[in-house]
Order: C-alpha cells, then sequence, then structure tokens
C-alpha cells in the first residue's frame, strides 16, 4: 500500500495542472484536475479506512456527498464537483472546482490527523 506522501504527491501535481489549466483558461481541464486530487485523497482515506468504495474518482465522489460521516461543506464540495454541466458550458451554480478540492481534501486531513504537513 503506498503511503500517504505518495497521495500527497499526486494530489500536489493535479492541483498544479489545475491551478495552469485556470491561468491558461482550460475550464474544462481544472474540473477534470480537481476531481482527479479529491480521488486521490479519498483514494488514501478509504484504503485507511478499509472501505470498499469503487476506485474511480467520480464514483468515490458521488459515494463522499452522500456520506453523512463527512462534513457538509466537504458534501456539498463533491456534489459540485459532480453535477454536469449544461449544453451551454455552463454551472447551475457559482463554481471553483480547485476551492472544492481543497475542501474536500482539508476535510480528509481534518477525520484522519497525521503526522507531516497536510496535503
Amino acid at each position: 500500500m503506498p503511503d500517504k506522501s505518495h497521495y500527497d504527491d499526486l494530489i500536489a501535481k493535479e492541483l498544479a495542472t489545475g491551478r495552469a489549466a485556470l491561468k491558461a483558461g482550460n475550464d474544462g481541464m481544472v474540473r477534470v484536475c480537481a476531481r482527479r486530487a479529491s480521488g486521490q485523497a479519498i483514494t488514501w482515506f478509504v484504503t485507511i479506512r478499509k472501505l470498499s468504495w469503487p476506485p474511480d474518482a467520480m464514483a468515490q465522489l458521488r459515494m463522499l456527498a452522500e456520506d453523512s460521516g463527512f462534513p457538509q461543506a466537504a458534501r456539498d464540495a463533491a456534489t459540485r464537483l459532480t453535477t454536469k454541466i449544461t449544453d451551454r458550458f455552463t454551472y447551475p451554480f457559482s463554481t471553483d472546482p480547485l476551492g472544492d478540492a481543497q475542501i474536500i481534501i482539508d476535510a480528509i486531513n481534518g477525520l484522519i490527523p497525521r503526522e507531516g504537513p497536510s496535503i
């Protein structure tokens, strides 16, 4: 099983790629990176907790959105990250995918405290 630093590295890379995509105006890639970063944090969480959640980020985000063991802010962020955009490429709400990913990452860090820097 990979250790937490493995997941930290993957999360950091996804968030950096997402920030670069944001600067380039590529909103779709920003959203993909936010989902993948969240998925890496969730994968670490379910591995530590020995939960049998699906391995893909979208399914994990849907599971988190419905899990009352997570803070409401993280559940709301997961819902926003899994909500489909309209045909006109608009969202039904104000959105900040990287901010939503950070909310989820922070919630997971809060649920399983560890030594060293947070992701």
